[in-house]
């Protein structure tokens, strides 16, 4: 059954706390980053993107980037930025979007629960996002941005949350985008049990978001094991933190795709190839995102398209040769432009729907992509019945709000 842990989290003073947290890190652009970094000192940013400090530039990814994101974390802990909390805790959170709250628990999931498939997955992931993450948190030892986990909704866990709601939280503030964060500190030993008792009683919990996230503390799990054979699997290493959302305070957006060149056809070519298997609708400049299944948005050459499945086509059965994402690696990205693999091609790029369809036409017309596809969101039923069934969808099918902010709460591989 599922397992859910209380830890020790380092978490930014309250007055503070609308300063320190920040949205990923890919969710900003260039010149948002830079002026945030030079405005603001106490952003966790500082910890994403070390360089700033010194002018030093570090490669990406690599092991010194990593080594000044320690050393930046170190750095905060020192100046009381973000401070430990005494006692092993779980964390009720609400996020208010346009009125609507998302409640979710922030505790610590197991590794052992993914291995033993108590916790589900339904996506693929990328092998090389796997190693760098893994190797950013074997140098940085913290989890600063939790995994989205989820579970059918328990009554008993919502009376629960909402009761400790009623007192006033740690943390209540609003961020620019008008969104409010709220937190509250459970340290109680009986509310702890409790909610450990209630979750102890639910049989799958499924990956909502961060699937490489986990992928990667698990890579780095099976690592130290190896390195430490007489583990007890109490150590830190054996956990990562996550939130853990009921499915009906979750919002399912798709992943869009995005193609940096067109396989050495030119844009006349592939409309052409693409309406023997879909019927293509000129739509000029005005955006389209599809009204439903086996339909796709194109933006191509400055012009947006719709694409639709042709009746005729032949759609492999089964849950995951259906799906959109499926539909259209199987029809368009893999014979018509040559993608080899999802997982592996530097050629595709992935943008959620929550982020519109300005991103894109941006994207293709700076001419870092050639085109675009927009999709239709995977269902919440789609989701679970390919989780239960083992099944896996392609890397990146789904994108899931709420978004936690990174540095709101932070769990120590070390303590």
């Amino acid at each position: 059954m599922a397992i859910i842990k209380a830890f020790r989290g380092l978490r930014p003073p309250a007055e503070i706390a609308d300063k320190v947290v920040t949205k990923p890190y890919d969710s900003y652009s260039y010149d948002q980053i830079r002026r945030i970094l030079a405005d603001n000192a106490k952003s966790f940013l500082h910890v994403i993107q070390p360089d700033f400090a010194d002018k030093k530039r570090t490669k990406p990814n690599s092991l010194a980037r990593f080594k000044k994101s320690k050393q930046r974390f170190v750095e905060f802990t020192q100046q009381g930025i973000l401070k430990q909390d005494d006692s092993p805790s779980l964390y009720i959170y609400c996020q208010t979007i346009e009125g609507r709250d998302h409640t979710g628990i922030i505790g610590c999931a197991s590794v052992d629960d993914y291995e033993n498939k108590i916790i589900r997955k339904h996506e693929n992931t990328l092998t090389d996002r796997e190693e760098v993450l893994k190797n950013y948190l074997k140098e940085c030892d913290i989890n600063a941005e939790p995994v989205c986990l989820t579970y059918r909704p328990v009554k008993t866990i919502k009376d629960l949350t909402e009761s400790i709601k009623q007192h006033k939280p740690d943390f209540d503030f609003e961020t620019v985008d008008k969104i409010k964060h709220r937190l509250w500190k459970v340290s109680d030993e009986e509310q702890v049990h409790q909610i450990v008792t209630e979750f102890s009683r639910i049989p799958f919990i499924y990956i909502a978001d961060g699937h490489h996230r986990t992928t990667s503390s698990v890579l780095l799990a099976q690592e130290l094991r190896e390195q430490n054979p007489d583990y007890t699997g109490d150590e830190a290493f054996n956990y990562f933190m996550a939130i853990y959302f009921p499915d009906d305070e979750l919002k399912i957006y798709e992943f869009n795709r995005l193609v940096k060149d067109l396989d050495g056809q030119s844009p006349e070519e592939l409309l052409e190839r693409l309406s023997y298997d879909f019927e293509v609708e000129k739509k000029y400049l005005a955006p389209f995102k599809p009204k439903g299944e086996k339909q796709f948005g194109l933006y191509l050459n400055k012009c947006w398209y719709s694409l639709t499945l042709k009746k005729h086509v032949f759609v492999t059965p089964g849950i995951v040769p259906s799906l959109d994402v499926s539909i259209l690696y199987d029809h368009i990205l893999a014979p018509l432009l040559g993608v080899k693999d999802l997982k592996t091609d530097s050629r595709v790029g992935f943008l959620s729907g929550a982020r519109g369809t300005g991103e894109l036409m941006r994207l293709v017309d700076s001419g870092k992509y050639s085109c675009a596809f927009t999709l239709f969101p995977v269902k919440g039923a789609q989701f679970y019945a390919i989780s239960d069934t083992g099944k896996i969808m392609p890397p990146k099918s789904t994108w899931i709000a709420p978004k936690l902010r990174s540095g709101m709460v932070v769990y120590s591989l070390s303590q």
